[in-house]
């Protein structure tokens, strides 16, 4: 490598696929988060190092691992994504605000339950600005808001989410959403004001793929209860789960996010026993970009969304 020039510059984007490897893992995971090739994910960054001037990746067995001058500067690249952002928010600031558009990136309980009431009020307060929603999780929805597909993310903590303390990232709690058992209408515990979890422990089971932030909330759950589940279905889709549960195909732990899915339906919804199993959602932007008019709007609905959904659970 040569040596660090005093007027080296870094292409932000090659950065941001270091970035992603260091999330990811892997060339090959890299490469299928951001759309490419591992052999042009190694080029780019190759091409950085040498720009650079220092080594950013070193064989590891059969992949690669990030060397120690890699991760002093991702420390950096966290400093200089955030201020960016800064300069994005300044410069929507000094405009009228409240035009143009944003995306938020959402798990499927979390649009049914939680967008719907956040969506209307934006459009009485910014009838100009255009929202559009997809529906993603982690982590690929962290890394369509690194990209910039994505402005506003919406997402539930669990494994695959990043740490609160992930620096590239200003986030906001917005509730606990709590999980309850879905059982057909003849089942045994049907008429129980509460369900032991592990007397469900024979039960076949209908739950989302791993994947998935229920699915592996639930594998969760069923774990500390002290036991695995038998997973005879796997959906994903909350009105088909309904069906399967009212067809008497098996259990399942359904958010109160999506219950109003669920009030026409001849199944029973129970709470668990003891401590309820929940999930916290949350709400985050690319760090820098928190000051921003419009999108502080956007978190800003999503809040009072999140309490008018506590508030109706009293």
């Amino acid at each position: 490598m040569e040596p660090l020039s005093p007027a080296f510059t870094i292409d932000l984007r090659r950065l941001t696929v270091l970035r992603e490897l260091q999330r990811r893992g892997s060339l090959t995971r890299t490469a299928e988060a951001l759309h490419l090739t591992p052999s042009a994910v190694s080029q780019q960054l190759a091409v950085l190092a040498r720009d650079l001037g220092v080594p950013l990746t070193e064989r590891d067995g059969r992949g690669v691992r990030l060397t120690g001058q890699a991760r002093v500067l991702l420390a950096h690249a966290d400093v200089i994504a955030a201020q960016l952002e800064r300069a994005r928010a300044d410069l929507a600031a000094y405009g009228e605000g409240g035009r143009g558009s944003v995306t938020v990136g959402c798990f499927s309980s979390g649009i049914l339950g939680l967008l719907p009431t956040a969506l209307r009020a934006l459009r009485e307060r910014l009838p100009r600005l255009r929202v559009d929603v997809v529906e993603a999780e982690p982590p690929d929805l962290f890394t369509a808001l690194d990209g910039g597909q994505v402005d506003v993310a919406v997402a539930v903590d669990f494994a695959a989410a990043p740490p609160h303390t992930d620096p590239r990232y200003s986030r906001t709690d917005l509730l606990t959403d709590i999980l309850d058992v879905a059982l057909p209408p003849d089942h045994p515990l049907a008429g129980r004001a509460r369900v032991p979890l592990r007397e469900l422990a024979l039960d076949p089971w209908i739950v989302g793929s791993g994947s998935s932030c229920c699915g592996s909330v639930t594998r969760s759950v069923c774990a500390a209860a002290g036991f695995t589940p038998e997973i005879r279905h796997a959906v994903n889709d909350w009105a088909a789960l309904a069906g399967l549960v009212e067809a008497g195909q098996g259990v399942a732990l359904v958010p109160r996010l999506v219950r109003s899915l669920y009030a026409h339906r001849a199944l029973a919804l129970r709470p668990a026993e003891g401590e309820p199993p929940s999930r916290n959602v949350f709400v985050a932007v690319r760090a820098g970009a928190e000051s921003d008019p419009v999108l502080a709007a956007v978190r800003e609905a999503l809040s009072r969304s999140a309490t008018d959904v506590v508030a109706a659970r009293a």
